[in-house]
């Protein structure tokens, strides 16, 4: 067995830097120090005084101490043989062979270290058993990872498609509001272009009334130029016929002009009346993050059946995989809610209330759902009982 160094580390560490010692000083209280530690400290201090002990140094410039050099080099040199030992697989404080692994302190350790106290009430086993076993821990956790790294690949693939169903789904709702608004706009101009037609033809023929009447007049005139070349009472008494058959000054018509405030008065609050007629709100919309894989849920996210065949969905958190349930998308901690729920011809439904930090894996949240079932609905029905509010766990 090898001797070993009676001196430790800190036998050889300069107080102030607490590194090995390089170039150490000896000064006239026999502390030693680094001469470059030294000096800073001088500089610091303006005073020359001993960094450990505060007695002011004699000297300006402390003499090197050989001695303690030579011992600080040959412990570098010995630290470095016995970590080369070490990495050998020897022993680096008994320079034996490395035979037993601690699983205390995870560490490999010899025969010796076994029996010493340090390690003596350890458990150690052989290091070719720790081997295996390091071996076997890495191959899980190896396989660990790549499960861990197919689930985020099959979660980016999915987010991809989420984002392109949404997206069209948008495009698509967006678009039946634009044909509302070009439907709109489509009646709205028409019925401007109806008007226009009907007061325009009115006109027309109020036009066309008073052109005849101009033509009559007009021939009228013609025959008073004739007759004026006649004896005046013959003209008079023609005159006066004709005064009586001249008509009236023509009446201004009402109404005839485009009735604009009709077309343009709060336009855009009335097409936003219509469209509240042909749009539906739902106060509760489904989170398909949180669907079971053997749910389907309706584009608009207001329905859900199970179906035989299950889709392919991350293993996310938030979803249910014991339990075919779906959460809606919004949650509430106060006040009274009221939905209404078409369940069709379904004998097997359940409609309830859970917190939101349930635990969703498995059916472990059981205890903690209230719900109303087909099964308690029948039990109204068969009972008669319209007031009934039942709640189950």
């Amino acid at each position: 067995m090898a001797s070993r160094n009676p001196l430790s580390e800190e036998d050889f560490s300069c107080p102030v830097c607490c590194d090995i010692f390089r170039d150490p000083v000896v000064l006239s209280c026999s502390h030693s120090v680094c001469k470059t530690c030294l000096q800073q400290f001088w500089e610091t201090k303006v005073s020359r005084e001993c960094p450990v002990c505060r007695r002011r140094s004699s000297r300006e410039l402390p003499p090197i101490s050989l001695t303690l050099k030579n011992l600080c080099e040959a412990f570098l040199e010995s630290r470095s043989q016995r970590s080369s030992a070490g990495s050998e697989g020897l022993c680096v404080l008994h320079n034996e062979e490395l035979k037993l692994f601690c699983l205390d302190d995870q560490q490999p350790v010899c025969l010796v270290c076994h029996l010493s106290k340090t390690h003596k009430d350890h458990n150690c086993c052989p290091v070719d058993e720790a081997v295996t076993e390091f071996k076997v821990g890495h191959v899980k956790y190896f396989e660990m990872l790549n499960e861990a790294k197919r689930d985020y690949d099959q979660t980016a693939t999915h987010i991809k498609t989420q984002a392109q169903h949404t997206e069209r789904q948008i495009k698509e709702e967006f678009e039946k509001l634009h044909q509302f608004l070009r439907d709109e706009e489509a009646a709205r101009i028409a019925a401007l272009k109806e008007e226009e037609e009907q007061k325009g033809q009115m006109m027309r023929r109020k036009i066309e009334e008073m052109n005849g009447e101009i033509s009559a007049l007009s021939d009228t005139i013609r025959n008073i130029e004739k007759e004026m070349e006649a004896e005046d009472v013959l003209f008079l008494q023609s005159s006066v016929l004709r005064a009586q058959l001249t008509p009236k000054d023509p009446e201004k018509t009402s109404g005839a002009l485009i009735n604009v405030g009709k077309h343009l008065s709060n336009l855009k609050f009335r097409v936003w009346e219509n469209m509240q007629e042909v749009l539906q709100y739902t106060p509760v919309t489904l989170d398909p993050n949180t669907a079971h894989p053997d749910l389907h849920l309706s584009d608009d996210l207001t329905a859900v059946e199970k179906r035989k065949q299950s889709s392919s969905l991350p293993d996310n958190p938030e979803r249910f995989d014991g339990w075919w349930c779906v959460l809606g998308s919004e949650g509430f901690n106060s006040g009274i809610h009221c939905w209404d729920v078409q369940v069709g011809d379904s004998e097997n439904w359940s409609l309830g209330v859970i917190t939101e930090s349930v635990t969703r894996k498995g059916d472990s949240f059981c205890g903690s759902v209230w719900s109303l079932s087909a099964v308690v609905q029948r039990f109204i029905v068969k009972n008669r009982q319209s007031d009934f509010c039942g709640v189950c766990a």
